[in-house]
């Protein structure tokens, strides 16, 4: 509620400020220009004065004027001068000229012989006679024509003789409107009006033709009987104004004014100037509407800049509101970031600890799939026990029976006999020792990363363990190997691994075939090399994927647990290649599919 009322007495000490504001600098204005009005009419008549005040000294110094006032009664005389004062008029520019004795007699004129000529006039009760009369020098004077009635000005000298004694007065009358055609006033940016009152306050010369032969004195002065003769047949009524107070601002010369009218009135502010060498008065009024624009503009800036502050300081108090409230934001969000710093923090610490933990559970799963790996080799070496035991009895019991006869044949001296049969133990030992060698490689753990491996090699690995048992007897292995090597991308123990498994598969599919055949062939299918072993057994069940599940088996459990091709999977995914099963489509029986990338030999 307080900031309400603030904010109502802000606006009208503001809009107060700017009424008064507006009325100063509208009348300080307004009052400029006045003053210059005043100046340029001033000027005006001044220029007007100068122009005329020398010229009836100058006439009267012409001979024939003074002869005219010598001798009256000589119509010659007269007539030259008549003549002469018509010439002068023209010059000049004046109305009329006149020349009158000291009695105040106009003998002579520029317009004798009209009807409403001045000769015959007396003149003597005219301020321009009498005076020029008492002072002896240039009077001015103003007064409407006795004869004419209109408004004019007259300047009036004496006439001297050679002795400086005065004969008479000479007077030139300029009409009022010839100096009024000088006084057209330029297009101002305000409406004022112009007067011009005697000494007597009586207006003779306006722009405003109401206020013509009016009496602003409010004295009364217009009802005095100089004043009547002055300005004959004028009503010279009182204007009715009174004046009103001044605001502080304005000169002594300025007031201001309100004249009373039958539409309520109008005010105006009033600048006086004294004109030169009379006792005349220069008034200019001007309305003072234009002060009521002024106070509106400052109004309606004031009401602009009370808008403008008020709108920034609303700013400025919602921007510092806004700033305590994101210093608290900023506080709490300080907080929360240091709370959820110190969250962040132990969720990290969880998060290490279960990476660890994860990484640790990765490894034992490594080293529990390597472990599975070797126990799935163990088992297929244990599998193969049987047909190993074989190919060592066979040898062996070869190798005694030649070492038997050996012994013989040596008895008998029969060396040559002797040394074939060492010969033949020779063989069936390196045999053996063949033999045994494979399958220790077999048996062997994989170390090391994947490297570039020739694919022929673990096949022809794979086929010595498998031909070396009793099973694969009658069994045709077609080996279709290539002439070239084939790099790919992989590792030699763990390639021989897949490959034993899946051609023990193959031998054990075709058990009971009439023509057990089994094929190898590896041929390049776009970046990978394709090693296909094909038999012709009973063929896969109906969903071929179960085949590569985990103890999934479909032989007894005397002749594995199922984990063979689960684990070469395993194996063939670690390595970067595919290994698929599916049951042939151009005969009876199973194929698995086994591809690894091409690499190149440099690699």
């Amino acid at each position: 509620m307080l900031y309400r009322i603030s904010v109502v007495v802000v606006l009208m000490v503001t809009l107060l400020l700017s009424w008064v504001l507006g009325g100063w600098f509208g009348y300080r204005q307004l009052e400029q220009e006045n003053f210059q009005e005043a100046f340029r009419y001033r000027q005006l008549v001044a220029n007007e004065l100068n122009r005329y005040l020398p010229v009836p000294e100058l006439i009267a110094q012409h001979p024939l004027l003074a002869d005219a006032l010598k001798r009256p009664e000589d119509p010659v005389v007269l007539l030259k001068a008549n003549e002469q004062m018509q010439r002068m008029a023209t010059i000049v520019g004046g109305s009329d000229i006149y020349l009158m004795d000291l009695s105040g007699l106009a003998i002579a004129a520029n317009n004798f012989g009209q009807p409403d000529s001045f000769v015959g006039s007396n003149y003597s009760y005219r301020p321009y006679f009498y005076d020029a009369l008492k002072t002896g020098q240039s009077v001015v004077y103003f007064a409407l024509g006795s004869m004419s009635l209109e408004r004019g000005l007259y300047f009036s000298h004496p006439v001297r003789d050679q002795r400086g004694y005065i004969l008479g007065v000479v007077a030139v009358k300029v009409l009022v409107h010839e100096i009024e055609s000088h006084w057209n006033r330029p297009d101002t940016q305000h409406q004022a009006e112009m007067v011009v009152l005697d000494g007597d306050g009586i207006s003779f010369l306006t722009s405003y033709p109401e206020w013509l032969y009016r009496d602003f004195s409010q004295e009364g002065t217009g009802k005095s009987a100089r004043v009547r003769q002055r300005y004959p047949e004028r009503d010279l009524s009182p204007v009715d104004f009174s004046l009103q107070g001044k605001p502080w601002v304005l000169s002594e010369q300025a007031a201001r004014m309100r004249f009373k009218s039958q539409d309520g009135g109008q005010d105006y502010l009033a600048v006086s100037a004294a004109l030169p060498r009379l006792d005349w008065q220069l008034v200019v009024l001007a309305d003072t509407r234009q002060v009521i624009w002024m106070r509106a503009g400052f109004l309606i800036g004031g009401g602009a800049i009370f808008l403008a502050g008020f709108l920034t300081w609303l700013y400025l108090r919602e921007r510092r509101r806004r700033e305590r409230e994101l210093a608290l934001r900023g506080e709490q969000l300080e907080r929360r970031v240091a709370q959820r710093t110190v969250d962040l923090r132990r969720s990290n610490d969880q998060l290490l600890a279960e990476i660890q933990e994860r990484e640790r559970a990765q490894t034992e799963l490594r080293e529990t799939q390597q472990e599975l790996i070797q126990a799935a080799k163990l088992a297929v070496l244990g599998q193969m026990s049987a047909g190993l035991n074989h190919e060592i009895n066979q040898p062996l019991t070869a190798i005694q029976a030649y070492a038997r006869n050996s012994r013989k044949f040596l008895e008998r001296g029969a060396g040559d006999m002797v040394d074939a049969n060492l010969r033949e133990i020779v063989n069936l030992c390196d045999k053996m020792a063949e033999l045994i060698r494979q399958f220790k490689v077999f048996a062997r753990k994989s170390e090391g990363p994947p490297s570039v491996v020739d694919l022929r090699l673990p096949v022809d690995a794979a086929l010595k363990i498998i031909t070396a048992q009793s099973v694969s007897e009658g069994i045709n292995i077609c080996w279709h190997r290539p002439d070239v090597p084939l790099m790919c991308h992989g590792d030699l123990i763990r390639v021989e691994q897949v490959m034993v498994n899946l051609i023990a598969n193959a031998v054990q599919a075709v058990e009971g075939q009439e023509q057990p055949e089994i094929h190898i062939v590896i041929t390049e299918e776009g970046e990978y090399w394709r090693c296909v072993v094909k038999d012709n057994g009973h063929g896969l069940p109906g969903n071929t994927e179960r085949v590569f599940e985990p103890f999934f088996t479909t032989r007894s459990v005397k002749q594995g647990l199922g984990l063979g091709l689960s684990i070469s999977r395993q194996i063939v995914d670690a390595l970067g290649g595919s290994l698929t099963g599916q049951n042939r489509s151009d005969g009876p029986g199973a194929e698995f599919i086994l591809k690894l990338k091409q690499r190149k030999a440099e690699e």
